[in-house]
Formats: structure tokens, sequence, C-alpha cells
């Protein structure tokens, strides 16, 4: 089954949701949103389904975050861009059961983002994690309120102020990751995983997500929503958006 650039399967009790535009490292693109929108609301309302799992399809990118060729560098896009794009990035946080990301290439923005909410990240040796949103003069408006809590406020301004990437084991040590495994045992660690969480009682499983979440999303996400668009006004993101697409290093004032 296909929603839009998603492919959906179920396998016994986990539904495999694959995001499917692998020419596009998965950025997230219009279709990729609808698509991750649609197939989890479908695994949250299937009774057969207790597990979720994400991963990207090809072997270079789990997700390699925003699709940046259609920026706007106006406050209503900006607003509307963000709203959208954070929406779909919590929705492994809001879906009621868990969700296990398998993380098979690049997972930059919002990738490393989607990774995050999600319940568990089984990684691929050769996967990479990160926020490269400031080489764009940008923020990444879901892991700014997530990251300090995953692996601490100095690490989390480490990682989001300098925008460089960290291998799967790094990953790991910081807490962002739960086990790396060798790239092609990856899905078979992630449905083994995936039975395992099947196997236990399912009222208590998902209460304890939402308890371990129930402090997620309010004020901090609607704020993060409120200040990221004047980001997009800024001369330093018109030249980080601008020297992204000429493929040359940015000049910021």
């Amino acid at each position: 089954m296909r929603f839009d650039s998603v492919e959906y399967e179920v396998k016994g009790t986990t539904a495999l949701v694959t995001l499917d535009e692998p020419s596009k490292l998965n950025a997230l693109s219009p279709g990729i949103r609808s698509g991750l929108t649609t197939a989890l609301a479908q695994a949250d309302d299937d009774p057969a389904v207790r597990v979720i799992i994400i991963t990207g399809a090809g072997e270079k990118s789990f997700c390699a975050g925003a699709d940046i060729s259609g920026f706007e560098f106006t406050t209503t896009y900006a607003k509307q861009f963000i709203d959208k794009v954070l929406d779909v990035l919590a929705l492994p946080e809001n879906t009621s059961k868990p969700v296990i990301a398998a993380v098979n290439g690049y997972a930059f923005g919002g990738g490393f983002e989607i990774s995050i909410a999600c319940d568990f990240v089984i990684a691929s040796e050769q996967a990479k994690f990160g926020v490269p949103e400031i080489q764009l003069g940008l923020l990444p408006g879901f892991a700014i309120v997530r990251l300090a809590e995953l692996v601490g406020r100095q690490m989390a301004k480490y990682l989001s102020m300098l925008g460089e990437p960290v291998s799967a084991q790094e990953a790991k040590e910081l807490g962002l990751v739960l086990k790396v495994v060798p790239h092609e045992q990856l899905l078979e660690q992630a449905f083994a995983l995936a039975d395992k969480l099947a196997s236990k009682p399912q009222m208590a499983i998902r209460y304890a997500k939402s308890v371990y979440n129930r402090e997620l999303g309010g004020a901090d996400v609607t704020y993060a929503k409120d200040v990221m668009p004047f980001l997009f006004l800024d001369e330093d993101t018109r030249e980080g958006v601008t020297a992204f697409r000429e493929k040359r290093k940015p000049e910021f004032k």
C-alpha cells in the first residue's frame, strides 16, 4: 500500500512505514509529509497493529531533512511551513503505539527530529545523525525543544549551534540511539524489538508511552512555532539557503 511518497506494509503485528523518495534522500517533501501523516494514522487506528517501524528507502538516507527547494523568505510562508513540518515531526510522539526508527543512513535535520520523536532508535552502523540547520541560518525547531532532555543542555547547544554530524556509535553514546547494528541486519533487529513489544500487555505498553510522554509538547513547541518564522527574514538565512542551493560556502555577516 502506498500513501503519496510513503510505502506502508503490515507484517504480522507490525506496520512498516518506509519514506520512499531515495533520489531526494527521502527529504521532507510534501509527499513524504502527507504520506507519513496518513501512514501513522492508519497504523494507530488498525487494531491488528501493535508496533510501528519507520525507515528510509535506499542505502544512503533515512531522511535528509527539509526539502528547501521551494523556500520563500516571507513570514506567511515561514509560519505555514513551520506549523506543518513541526506537526509532522511530532507524529511519532503523538501516536499511541510504540514507534521504532530504523535509521539506515543520513538522519539530518527533520530526519534527526523524526528519529528522536520515536520511542526507540535502532541505527545501521553507517547511519549519521545531525541538525545542520545552523548552516542555513536556521534552527531545528523540534529538536531544539527536545535535545536538552535527551543529551543535556550543553551537548544540545553544541549539536544545534555547530550543526556537525555524529556517527551512529557517537549517537548511541549520547543516548540518541538504543542499538547500533550491522547495516544488513537493521530491519531484522527492528522487527525483533517490535515482536518483543508486541508480546507484552498492550494496555500497559500504551499507558507507559503516555506517561513518559506526558510532559512533551505544549508550550515549548508552541514557542518554537512562534519564534522560528523570524529567522526566515534574516539576511544570514537568505544567504545560507542561497549558498546551499548554489553548492557553495555561505558568507554570513
